[in-house]
């Protein structure tokens, strides 16, 4: 065991304070993820939930598993749960024995933290764009047959002409490679710009629905890095995120309590532009949050004046 506080260690807490964050987080996320797991045991598929899970790969034991974050230091007799995690080690803080996040697994995420920095203070500094409409989900199913649709359990709302004819009505404005990448071959040089993985930073914008979602894909990317309070509201946010995306999209959803946002009318695409920039303020900020824990973590491993442990 080490006979130090870990360098990168600032804040120590106590027993009964972290074991009392964590079980709000685990009664937090059970509450959250109550119906998605009674769906997955009954086999019944969610065409707006179901993404949290598929497309993110974050795994619902791994959502509900507190982290403190980096530079913490657990003490007391349960944290030993957390020496055989990967990314743990022992140390001695208030000669207390305790585990904390090790300067050696930050280290060897030290491109994926500098890369999402990089992202995430270049997307905060540009204007957001509300332009886009929700359209993305529309140019994946453009010009396709039923056998096309990604979402082929749920019809589409306006039929496959119908659809097609608000995408060739509206202009393409996607900004986020995410989303472009899964349009059809007809749709993609209807785009305002092409989009490319080598462009991401320097196209990617805060008024996009997707770069606000993906803040919950960079929380656990770098997990065990990420404190647990912030991935669970980026996570929050997702979610809401996900249900207007779905709302605007061309698919019928009124089975599953969900009443469209019609944006292939003016009052549809005003209404959008509204929810819109009400969740772009909620995305700037925990943008923000997870941006400080970013340039924190990375100052602290590159700081020379630090000794590497663990």
């Amino acid at each position: 065991m080490s006979t130090d506080t870990h360098p990168g260690a600032v804040t120590v807490l106590t027993e009964p304070d972290w074991t009392a964050r964590r079980d709000r987080h685990r009664a937090a996320v059970d509450e959250l993820l109550a119906g998605h797991l009674r769906r997955r045991a009954a086999r019944q598929p969610h065409p707006v939930h179901d993404f949290l899970f598929t497309y993110y790969n974050h795994r619902p034991n791994q959502l509900r598993r507190w982290h403190p974050g980096f530079g913490v230091v657990l003490l007391g007799a349960a944290a030993r749960d957390y020496r055989d995690h990967p990314g743990y080690e022992p140390v001695v803080a208030d000669g207390q024995a305790g585990v904390t996040v090790s300067r050696r697994a930050a280290l060897d995420r030290l491109d994926t933290v500098t890369f999402v920095r990089d992202l995430l203070a270049a997307t905060a500094a540009r204007p957001a764009q509300l332009g886009c409409f929700g359209l993305h989900e529309w140019a994946m199913v453009y010009r396709t047959d039923d056998d096309g649709v990604r979402h082929n359990a749920v019809p589409l709302r306006l039929g496959h002409d119908g659809t097609d004819a608000v995408v060739e009505s509206l202009q393409l404005r996607c900004s986020h490679y995410d989303a472009f990448r899964f349009f059809t071959p007809d749709a993609v040089p209807r785009n305002i710009e092409p989009l490319t993985r080598q462009t991401q930073i320097a196209r990617e914008q805060p008024g996009c629905l997707h770069a606000g979602m993906d803040l919950y894909k960079w929380c656990y990317k770098l997990s065990p890095l990420v404190d647990s309070d912030l991935l669970l509201a980026c996570f929050r946010h997702a979610g809401a995120a996900r249900e207007l995306d779905m709302r605007a999209s061309p698919y019928d959803l009124s089975d599953y309590g969900y009443s469209p946002i019609t944006i292939e009318t003016a009052a549809g695409r005003a209404q959008y532009v509204r929810e819109q920039s009400a969740l772009t303020t909620r995305a700037a900020a925990l943008r923000q949050e997870l941006l400080n824990r970013c340039t924190a973590v990375a100052a602290c491993l590159t700081d020379t004046s630090v000794t590497t442990g663990g």
